[in-house]
């Protein structure tokens, strides 16, 4: 690549992308030269101070007119297909927000899209990119959790408040029976579990507990449960509840024949130790902070962009994410979260759904590589 700034495009400026811009100039290899949305006052305030960006509130002509290398997608989950797509027929770099998409058919046609573009497709699940659990992969890798047998994720996450704002939530995720908003609890665990993918699953979800805040019903379910199988004989246990009143909560297990890991990720609590247990070396009965195994496991990535990222942006992950992206574009490499993998994080959550409807059956999980 070239020392020329890559030029990025942000769809959905008044939402998510926003976390991400700092990385432009913290990478030094990126721009933001357009931006898209169909709310010009936010466009407006959101790019104030940002010198020489175009600004569209229609999509496809941007991407026709602004000369970018890249886009963000960060509108919401039922246009990430259509627009990536889009994209990735004008050979034009494409990092979506999860999920990758919504059906099994539209999962099909960007698997497709991708296969027939010149540019790359990344997955941006953020959660993959927090400190720790880049810590736990680089000890999975170095063989210190022995054989992996077992993984939990959770995501517990009151986002009822966000309906009004952003009402296609209730219809899309919300309103539909099984794991829909999996990838943050998923996506991480299949990191560790390198070179493994869920090959099936069967989910359960429990009875609508709560309204809206406003009094409205919702028809899906209050809390959904999957169980995943791997090729390799794994188990991962996958909670998702977002319409609960409790506090947040992102949490992880991850069991091997030397080790095991627990962690519980508050919110404006990230101070809050994750633990970790070796065997023949840890206190019998005592989980220890991995803190103090940590040395040499930090990811270069990790400390080359530390500091101010720590309490910025899902712990600084969303930062993190976005250079892993702009270093993989503009090297020439492949992105860590391609096509494949998207689909290994968001097909097991659309299968979810097919399930509950079956009364919990296990029903398998297609492999995008042979599509």
């Amino acid at each position: 690549m070239s020392e020329k700034l890559l030029r990025f495009g942000i769809v959905g400026i008044g939402g998510r992308p926003m976390a991400f811009l700092s990385a432009f100039d913290k990478s030094g290899k990126a721009k933001l030269a357009a931006v898209c949305d169909i709310d010009r006052e936010i466009m407006d305030k959101n790019t104030e101070g940002i010198d020489g960006v175009l600004k569209f509130t229609d999509y496809e002509e941007m991407l026709d007119k602004a000369d970018l290398d890249a886009v963000i997608v960060g509108t919401p989950i039922h246009l990430h297909v259509t627009q990536s797509i889009a994209a990735l027929k004008r050979n034009i770099h494409v990092f979506s927000e999860v999920t990758a998409g919504i059906t099994l058919e539209e999962c099909k046609e960007l698997v497709e899209a991708c296969k027939a573009s010149k540019a790359q497709y990344m997955l941006g699940e953020n959660c993959n990119f927090l400190r720790s659990n880049m810590i736990v992969k680089n000890m999975v890798k170095k063989g210190l959790f022995g054989s992996l047998c077992y993984a939990e994720g959770e995501y517990n996450h009151d986002c009822r408040n966000l309906i009004p704002k952003t009402p296609w939530r209730k219809k899309y995720v919300f309103d539909v029976a099984g794991v829909t908003y999996g990838t943050h609890s998923l996506g991480p665990i299949l990191s560790w579990l390198e070179n493994d993918r869920v090959t099936s699953v069967c989910c359960a979800s429990s009875n609508s507990a709560t309204t809206t805040l406003e009094g409205e019903p919702l028809l899906a379910g209050t809390c959904h449960t999957m169980l995943c199988k791997t090729e390799q004989g794994r188990l991962i246990k996958i909670k998702n509840n977002m319409l609960s009143p409790r506090p947040y909560g992102l949490n992880y297990t991850l069991e091997g024949s030397n080790a095991a890991y627990q962690s519980f990720r508050l919110e404006d609590q990230i101070d809050n130790p994750d633990y970790i247990w070796f065997d023949g070396k840890s206190p019998k009965t005592k989980w220890e902070d991995i803190s103090l195994y940590e040395e040499g496991f930090v990811p270069e990535i990790w400390q080359k962009h530390s500091g101010e990222n720590n309490t910025k942006g899902h712990e600084g992950a969303d930062v993190i994410t976005m250079i892993a992206f702009i270093d993989a574009i503009y090297d020439g490499k492949r992105v860590p979260i391609d096509i494949h993998k998207a689909m290994d994080m968001t097909l097991p959550g659309l299968i979810s759904q097919q399930s509950v409807k079956q009364n919990g059956a296990w029903l398998e999980v297609p492999n995008s590589r042979e599509w």
